[in-house]
């Protein structure tokens, strides 16, 4: 029938009896017979079939209505391969009136299909997941007309719904119940770690119970109601933000340019006048938004649809009433799992997490830097795991590997309980050395400190044998407010580390944000390399009212007591000498006002550039200490960043190059008379603590959680003996000593 002859209510009709399908008492594979007899019906086509997957690389025919049945459950194929596996792969229409002529055309014999010309596949997916591929085909040599197509992606749509609801249940991989396989996602590592615990989902998915309406003018008056609900929820955000928070303005106001889109109302309207409920219309222009989102290219273009998405979303919530707090309780071990986080909302749920999971996030964001703090066990860049995960699944998180296995078999369970044993084992004999110094067999101690972020990381200090904080991120306290912190405050939270360290040395660096570290309330600056750019002590010299407010802080905090603070990404000379101007400012105006002052005071830099190495020999006379920042320093050495996947990992920190350039700071600073340690995730890795011990370097600062491992190999191994094995190395010629001092650690015992 051609498309002129199909009326809208030829479509409510067919989803109308897709709902009573779904409704009556039958077997998985029964309503999926049913199912396409009835669109073949519906499209007076000879064929009709569905293709689900079985694995993620795999589909298979389901159901068919008009090929060779004994070939359901039978045919199958990969992701790409044939028309079908295209349609899957691209998640695009194929619409063709000579299939065996179409590019990617794979001839299966057993399904008799090669009688069929016409072919319109459609891909059958939920939220920009692919779960299968809906095709119709005909003997007549014809392609399908516009709302054909249109009306068959509608349909899909409703089967997506219907296969969320567990509806097509029943024997085999590919008719197993969704949210009940076992699942394994590869994302990145972020915080090392094993955890064994129970989802907790940060956003729980909204449930579409109702697909179809018979009532598209009721439908139509409940999405244009809860359009007019979410106006005034952004138009609120709006106002709140012009007031309170103006740096936000110029997303807001794309949500209420989108909110107030004519053409994304009248497509969901479209889409209800086909037969969809309001709910399925709005959750099939989110699935859209979200499938360009991954197929676009355009950064813009991706932030602004991720915008839609997220619009989307709220206007879902508002429909079903489905908000985040669902009344269910957080299960004993909960492993969070979220597409994203930010600090604050993070912290929120305090230590009590096992584990952290994240679609999106980076090495360097707020919620690794929070999440290495409590050393907890994170994995990023875990695509899709939000729409597999439900509320109580169990779940493996491998931080080591960057690894998680959701809803795992016997046997994955057992081997990672092996490993977390494994891992306690080890925790055990770090406690026997907590208190006994890091001293190499040769004689040398080496002073081990702790990075920290947080009042709460403190109590980690006594536990973790650390001698003191090498580094304490004060930036964190800015993160986690949607305002400028006050001076009176930041003072007694510095007060408050200070009587927790109990009278061990405390290093505060000064803010240290731009790069991937951004304040909601500060207008956020548009740089091609964030990295290379307006950040850190370049922002503080910059906004010098935000410094002395902050080394004011300090001074206070101190209480006379010895003060330490180091300046970030220093990369000249002359930014230090401004920056200890400041401090020195700060000083005297705390002497004017009658205020104490600290009993003694450190002022150092943290050489995290290149350039800072090869400094004139006065600005190592000039500082009090310097701290090699290693995380950013390697990536500058390299130009590698190490916010990028594809490269980060290419570089490697015994590479010889980068031991000369390490060297050379040693020796600068030992000429000078300075004291320098090594501070970076570099510093916590057993093997590179020892080869940068062995290079020079009497202090290193690290997780906490690091501490044990390191001190257990640093006691048992000579760093002269190390040194002489990366000296043979370096003479012959070798690009890393790694192979060289792994090789010599395992021969050693």
């Amino acid at each position: 029938m051609s498309a002129d002859h199909r009326t809208e209510s030829d479509s409510r009709k067919l989803l109308g009896r897709l709902r009573d399908t779904m409704a009556e008492d039958a077997a998985g594979q029964a309503r999926l017979d049913k199912i396409v007899q009835l669109i073949a019906s519906s499209m007076q086509t000879e064929v009709c079939s569905i293709y689900l997957f079985r694995d993620a690389d795999t589909l298979e025919l389901c159901a068919t209505e008009g090929l060779q049945p004994e070939a359901v459950h039978q045919t199958r194929m990969r992701l790409g391969e044939g028309l079908v596996g295209r349609v899957a792969r691209t998640r695009r229409v194929i619409n063709t009136a000579d299939a065996p002529s179409a590019r990617g055309f794979r001839y299966m014999p057993e399904t008799g299909e090669e009688r069929y010309s016409s072919f319109c596949g459609v891909p059958v997916q939920r939220l920009g997941e692919t779960l299968g591929v809906l095709v119709v085909q005909s003997k007549e040599a014809r392609e399908f007309v516009a709302d054909e197509v249109y009306g068959l992606e509608v349909v899909a749509m409703v089967l997506a719904e219907m296969a969320e609801l567990g509806a097509f249940v029943g024997e085999g991989a590919a008719l197993s119940a969704r949210h009940s396989r076992a699942a394994m996602f590869r994302g990145t590592q972020a915080q090392e770690g094993a955890a064994m615990g129970r989802v907790w989902l940060h956003d729980p998915r909204v449930v579409v119970t109702n697909p179809v309406s018979d009532d598209p003018e009721a439908e139509t008056q409940r999405l244009r109601a809860a359009i007019d609900q979410l106006r005034l929820s952004v138009d609120g955000m709006l106002s709140s933000a012009m007031t309170v928070d103006p740096d936000q303005v110029q997303v807001l106001e794309t949500y209420r340019l989108f909110a107030n889109s004519r053409s994304w109302l009248r497509r969901m309207e479209e889409d209800i006048e086909s037969g969809l409920s309001a709910e399925a219309a709005v959750e099939k222009e989110q699935s859209l938004a979200r499938v360009r989102m991954a197929q676009s290219g355009d950064a813009y273009l991706r932030e602004r649809l991720s915008d839609l998405d997220d619009l989307s979303h709220r206007l879902l919530r508002i429909l079903t009433g489905q908000g985040r707090d669902t009344g269910a309780e957080m299960p004993d071990n909960p492993v969070l799992v979220a597409r994203n986080i930010g600090p604050g909302e993070l912290l929120e749920y305090g230590k009590r997490l096992k584990g952290i999971v994240l679609e999106e996030g980076s090495v360097g964001s707020h919620a690794a830097i929070v999440a290495r703090a409590w050393a907890i066990p994170l994995v990023i860049r875990a695509e899709r795991i939000t729409t597999e995960a439900l509320n109580g699944d169990t779940i493996l998180v491998d931080g080591d590997q960057g690894i998680v296995h959701l809803r795992p078999d016997e046997q994955v369970r057992k081997a990672f309980q092996d490993k977390i044993a494994m891992q306690a084992r080890a925790m055990e004999r770090y406690a026997s050395i907590r208190d006994l110094p890091a001293e190499a067999t040769c004689g040398t101690v080496i002073g081990l400190h702790m990075n920290a972020g947080l009042i709460a990381d403190l109590p980690s200090l006594p536990s973790s044998g650390a001698e003191g904080v090498g580094l304490f991120r004060t930036e964190l306290q800015f993160l986690v407010r949607n305002q400028m912190p006050q001076r009176g405050e930041l003072a007694a939270i510095y007060s408050h580390v200070m009587d927790s360290a109990h009278g061990k040395r405390v290093a505060f660096r000064t803010l240290d944000i731009g790069s991937d570290k951004v304040l909601s309330y500060m207008k956020p600056t548009e740089e091609p390399n964030p990295a290379m750019g307006w950040r850190a002590i370049r922002v503080g010299l910059d906004k010098p009212g935000v410094l002395r407010m902050q080394l004011q802080a300090l001074i206070r905090a101190a209480k006379g007591r010895p003060l330490t603070v180091m300046f970030p990404f220093i990369a000249h000379p002359d930014e230090f000498r401004a920056a200890r101007c400041e401090f020195d400012k700060a000083m005297d105006r705390e002497r004017i006002l009658g205020h104490a002052l600290p009993q003694s005071v450190e002022v150092g830099a943290m050489l995290e550039t290149p350039s800072l190495a090869f400094a004139p020999d006065g600005f190592f006379r000039e500082v009090d200490f310097i701290s090699v920042g290693g995380n950013d320093l390697k990536q500058f050495f390299f130009a590698a960043d190490r916010e990028n996947e594809s490269v980060r990992r290419r570089y490697d920190t015994l590479d010889v190059s980068y031991l000369a350039l390490l060297e050379t700071i040693i020796r600068r600073c030992d000429d000078a008379g300075t004291p320098v340690s090594f501070c970076g995730e570099d510093a916590g890795r057993p093997v590179e603590a020892l080869a940068l011990s062995a290079l020079g370097f009497r202090s290193l600062s690290m997780r906490p959680a690091s501490i044990g491992p390191v001190k257990h190999l640093l006691r048992r191994f000579s760093l002269q003996e190390a040194r002489a094995v990366i000296d043979k190395a370096r003479a012959a010629g070798a690009s890393s000593v790694r192979d060289a001092v792994t090789e010599w650690i395992s021969t050693q015992g």
